[in-house]
């Protein structure tokens, strides 16, 4: 299938504060010089955010990567599960058309779409609320026919049942995924015969987790708190066990209690915070820092143009009193490691070459990545 960029396109795109922090983290989980493998990531937390995929989101992201625009373009209109065109602004529904949703009414579903939505796969309703599309085998054949909307499954459709979802979530309110005619999950529909103990249960495990975070239909936006980098601390764990005496004992009620991503509760908040926590790196690091200013010496420059530094760094190297290229050139290895503490993503500064850019750029060249820019 061919698939194109819609022709009508935004002029720009950027990450909102908290996506930039979660997307420069996710660079950090890859070695240096091989940032592009974030792509897909990246992209789809872009196509969570604005609901589709646009140019200047796969143009950002490529940037952000140091890729090729075509290179990001080729994973965009490769991948089915990126949006190319505009979407529902309440939902958009993919509906299954493989053998056993075809056999068990798969079709009718899709005349419904066409009816409550639009005739054509990916056309917007006429109000904006609603797109569809038929897709391939999503795997809940025991349900069929079903359909994907958002995150969640809806399964056991009947044409009857699927319009109500339909209306509902047109009305605002908040559907609950799973089977809907009564089956807990894929058993046989004339009861359950194993594991009867469990029958009585609300919810499968899938459908109550969707329903405790109380709005099946929300789109990632960043505003979960997650943890943006767990990876982090279980690499400063681990280093800090090699350091640690040999038999060393635990010390008395000292165990830290940890949640479900093995990140202590007390470590938790830090991580989530998008602001830079100051980590010391031998006394040169805090006892020579750069030079510092209060404000700008004029007009300030832009930081961006330097390779590896998006909105995100540029805002916090401010904030540190960093404005001028010739302050980021006049570093010493101890001054940038005491500024590489403060960054959320560590080691970028001698990864992408920091100084002999801003050397260049101080001296009113071009590097070969501000010409792009």
């Amino acid at each position: 299938m061919l698939r194109r960029l819609h022709p009508d396109q935004p002029e720009s795109f950027a990450f909102t504060a908290e996506n930039q922090a979660w997307a420069e983290a996710q660079i950090t989980k890859y070695p240096p010089d091989r940032q592009a493998s974030a792509i897909i990531p990246l992209l789809w937390r872009a196509q969570e955010q604005e609901g589709w995929l646009t140019r200047a989101a796969i143009e950002h992201v490529a940037k952000m990567l140091d890729m090729a625009y075509i290179r990001a373009l080729e994973v965009a209109t490769f991948y089915f599960m990126f949006q190319l065109q505009p979407v529902g602004s309440v939902a958009h529904i993919q509906i299954c058309g493989t053998t056993s949703c075809m056999i068990c009414g798969a079709e009718d579903l899709v005349a419904v779409c066409k009816e409550k939505i639009a005739k054509r796969p990916h056309q917007l309703s006429e109000d904006g609320k609603f797109s569809w599309e038929e897709v391939e085998c999503l795997g809940a054949c025991a349900n069929a026919p079903m359909a994907q909307i958002g995150k969640d499954y809806y399964e056991d459709l009947t044409t009857e049942s699927f319009a109500r979802l339909l209306d509902d979530m047109a009305a605002g309110n908040v559907p609950k995924p799973g089977p809907q005619n009564g089956r807990f999950a894929s058993e046989p529909a004339g009861g359950v015969t194993t594991l009867k103990e469990y029958s009585g249960e609300a919810h499968n495990g899938s459908v109550a987790l969707a329903v405790k975070i109380g709005d099946t239909l929300k789109r990632i936006d960043g505003t979960e708190v997650p943890l943006v980098a767990p990876w982090r601390a279980q690499g400063e764990r681990a280093a800090q066990a090699m350091d640690a005496p040999a038999h060393q004992e635990p010390k008395p009620g000292k165990h830290a209690q940890v949640d479900e991503t093995g990140v202590s509760k007390q470590a938790a908040p830090v991580l989530r915070s998008a602001k830079p926590v100051p980590v010391a790196k031998g006394a040169d690091a805090e006892t020579n820092p750069p030079e510092l200013l209060e404000a700008p010496k004029g007009e300030a420059d832009d930081l961006k143009k330097l390779k590896g530094l998006g909105p995100k760094l540029e805002e916090t190297l401010n904030e540190l009193g960093i404005f001028h290229f010739w302050q980021i050139a006049a570093w010493t290895p101890a001054q940038a490691a005491w500024v590489d503490t403060r960054l959320n993503v560590k080691g970028r500064i001698e990864r992408d070459e920091w100084i002999a850019q801003a050397k260049t750029l101080a001296a009113g060249g071009e590097t070969e990545y501000s010409k792009t820019t």
